[in-house]
């Protein structure tokens, strides 16, 4: 156990990964760098930040924002029931506008059959006239 785990604090990153917020610690490290991480309303961008009991987090979680309350520090990454005692939600998450994972207009993308192999050129050039691109 570290000097900072024995005074009640905990690295933000191991805090994010036992409350199961990542799979692994370098995402966890990964997702704090990057700045989608606010502790106490100040934008994170270090993974060894601590944190402690009562201490506000703000995440953006792919196309959501989550705002927890840190409610217990983990001693290990254990089972989801155990996970979720850590945290409490302050707020339900809220959908982000204009997420880069999504499609572009809301519109799917063609789906071809499987199996049906590489499209044509008959089949781009309908695909062209249905976008409106010829």
């Amino acid at each position: 156990m570290s000097a900072v785990e024995e005074k009640g604090k905990l690295r933000l990153d191991k805090w994010l990964w036992h409350a199961r917020f990542c799979k692994t610690r370098s995402l966890a490290q990964k997702l704090t760098e990057s700045g989608h991480v606010k502790l106490n309303g100040t934008s994170v961008t270090k993974a060894a930040q601590a944190v402690k009991p009562g201490d506000e987090l703000e995440l953006v979680l792919g196309p959501y924002r989550k705002a927890v309350r840190v409610v217990a520090l983990g001693v290990r990454r254990g089972p989801a029931p155990e996970a979720q005692a850590l945290y409490a939600e302050t707020r339900p998450p809220e959908r982000l506008d204009g997420f880069l994972g999504e499609h572009v207009g809301g519109a799917r993308p063609e789906v071809r059959p499987r199996g049906d192999g590489r499209p044509t050129k008959k089949d781009r050039r309908d695909t062209d006239r249905l976008k409106g691109m010829e």
